[in-house]
């Protein structure tokens, strides 16, 4: 029995030392799959990275080929238009400068009227050719060429040819003649389709540069026409929803993108936040627009000569309707280049501005157009502050559209959301999602939290727990075979011995199965302890940040009232004295041109 008793403890040591280094086996098992999860999350982490690394190199890739096609293709638009229409640049050069040459007398008769006639071979069908030909004309006293110049101009051009003969009768003093030529364009226009050079009457009237009788026969027809198409409400909404365009262009929602990013994090309504945001700080854009825009003061040039005589560049200077489609094309180009090959932005920008490149437009957006993009319509500072005026009605109707949306969008219930899954001793914890109303205090969202965490992270802890019954079944079942062996074979002491030995061995795996899974359960609770407390201090930034956004909301907000107070005030303001108003017409005004243009 010695030798067998010390059989039997030799092979429990051994047992033992085989439970020992399961044990260890076993921890070394945990720690492995809990790297390994560690590095799954890496994984998922890096492959997440790499999938925004690979989408950000194809889209720098294509924003890349979408810059050189447009570029290519620039450069092709511009060869195209040179080769087209460049000989027009000659003509419209030619047309100012001649007129500068007739007040300084540098230039003889013979030479204007030479140049007048070769331009006029190398440039059929435009209108502004024969209009230099009536100049030289006109300088050389020849009625009958000056007369047959021009009835050709009008029938290439009638409106541009009457706005051109209009301005420069003006700017030679002869204000009635100016006036009838005037009243001729204006007769022959449909508020409805005007063409694009009727921007050159509205430079005019910024400029005074038809005087008090022509500014007196302008506004008399454009309140007509204002009065005509204001009856047809689909005219005006156009008009407050271009109004409405202009001013979600002071929106830049990228600013405030990073300025909360606990909030953004937690807040299911961070969208709708930043949103209402940018919009609110927009305010302060606009007002510092507007109001620089009508506090600049214009220095009007001393002479009236050199002010037509812009109005005439712009007029010579426009795009005739045959260049349209090829500039609508090379402005949409120049939009890619300008937003390094983001072809969608391109278009959203090119699609604001495309009034400004129809051939016909009607009255009111001509107003609109000049207002807020004056560089496409191509009108001045001053004029467009005289639009900005004129169209006030159309931008405070926007402007309060503009701030009910945004205020109608702030959320009436800020909420707070978590949701978190974690591998925890090698088992995955999901905590179910929470959702918290910031309308409550901090304190009762903390503990609300908190509540949640423990209520879904017990059970688990206790899940990892050791599991006494499912040891029950095999070991009652190892010890009833045992005694059934015993029986059977009439050895009751050795049973016993055997069973003892078992027993041994049992008690140990069950000691280390409970010390594994209560160091398991320790690991978990300080884990997951870890994670609800770093979930909390989210939850009190998150709170803390949008305290923040409150406060600059209410500041941005504030500045409605400025800027309605200042839309208020724009008619008054562009009804500033005019240049030239009052000025002295020279000796000889009377007398006009001897023809009249046929209707």
């Amino acid at each position: 029995m010695s030798n067998i008793d010390n059989y039997l403890r030799g092979r429990v040591e051994e047992v033992r030392r085989m439970v020992v280094n399961l044990e260890h086996s076993v921890s070394q098992v945990g720690q492995q799959v809990a790297v390994v999860g560690v590095e799954q999350a890496q994984t998922r982490s890096e492959l997440a990275q790499l999938r925004a690394d690979f989408a950000n190199y194809v889209r720098q890739a294509q924003l890349a080929a979408n810059l050189q096609r447009a570029e290519t293709r620039l450069g092709a638009l511009q060869g195209q238009l040179e080769y087209e229409f460049g000989h027009y640049k000659v003509v419209r050069r030619t047309a100012v400068g001649m007129l500068q040459a007739f007040d300084i007398g540098l230039v003889s008769e013979e030479a204007v009227r030479a140049i007048g006639e070769e331009l006029m071979v190398q440039t059929p069908r435009y209108w502004l050719a024969p209009v230099l030909v009536a100049l030289a004309a006109w300088a050389g006293d020849e009625e009958d060429l000056c007369r047959r110049a021009v009835e050709e101009a009008y029938r290439r051009s009638p409106s541009r040819t009457c706005l051109f003969m209009a301005l420069v009768l003006r700017r030679q003093g002869r204000r009635d003649s100016a006036v009838r030529w005037l009243r001729h364009y204006l007769d022959a226009q449909d508020p409805a389709a005007l063409g694009r050079d009727f921007a050159v009457i509205l430079e005019a009237i910024s400029q005074g540069a038809f005087g008090p009788s022509g500014l007196e026969l302008v506004q008399r027809y454009l309140d007509r026409w204002r009065a005509q198409l204001l009856t047809d409400d689909t005219v005006t909404e156009a008009q407050v929803a271009r109004w409405r365009t202009g001013i979600d262009a002071y929106v830049v929602t990228f600013a405030n993108a990073s300025a909360f990013p606990r909030l953004a994090a937690v807040s299911p309504q961070w969208p709708t936040l930043l949103q209402v945001l940018s919009m609110a700080e927009a305010q302060k854009s606009l007002l510092s627009t507007y109001e620089a825009m009508f506090a600049e003061e214009y220095q009007p040039t001393d002479r009236l000569e050199d002010a037509v005589d812009d109005i005439l560049d712009r007029l010579v200077d426009e795009y005739d309707p045959e260049e349209l489609p090829l500039r609508k094309e090379l402005a949409f180009n120049e939009a890619v280049i300008a937003h390094g090959g983001d072809v969608d932005h391109a278009t959203k920008v090119v699609a604001a501005d495309a009034a400004a490149m129809e051939s016909t437009l009607d009255y009111l957006t001509v107003q609109t157009t000049s207002a807020l993009n004056p560089d496409a319509i191509g009108v001045s500072r001053p004029t467009q502050r005289l639009a900005v005026a004129a169209c006030h009605d159309w931008l405070g109707q926007a402007h309060a559209r503009f701030a009910r949306d945004y205020r109608a969008s702030v959320p009436p219930n800020i909420e707070a959301a978590f949701a978190s899954s974690h591998n925890v001793a090698a088992k995955a914890f999901q905590l179910p999602r929470w959702v918290g109303s910031f309308s409550q205090p901090l304190d009762v969202l903390e503990r609300s939290l908190s509540e949640h965490w423990d209520r879904y992270t017990a059970p688990f802890i206790a899940s990892l727990a050791f599991n006494k019954k499912k040891w029950i079944g095999p070991l009652a079942t190892f010890f009833g075979a045992l005694l059934l062996i015993s029986l059977c074979t009439n050895s009751f002491l050795a049973g016993f011995a055997v069973g003892l030995i078992a027993g041994g061995i049992w008690a140990l795996v069950l000691l280390s199965e409970q010390s594994g899974a209560t160091r398991r359960q320790e690991e978990a609770r300080t884990f997951l302890g870890r994670a609800k407390q770093d979930s909390i201090t989210q939850l009190r930034a998150a709170r803390g940040e949008l305290t923040d956004w409150q406060r600059r909301y209410e500041v941005a907000d504030q500045l409605e009232a400025q800027v309605r107070e200042l839309i208020a005030t724009l008619p008054s303001r562009g009804n500033a004295p005019l240049p030239y108003e009052s000025r002295v017409v020279l000796p000889g005004d009377e007398a006009s041109f001897s023809f009249q243009a046929r209707s």
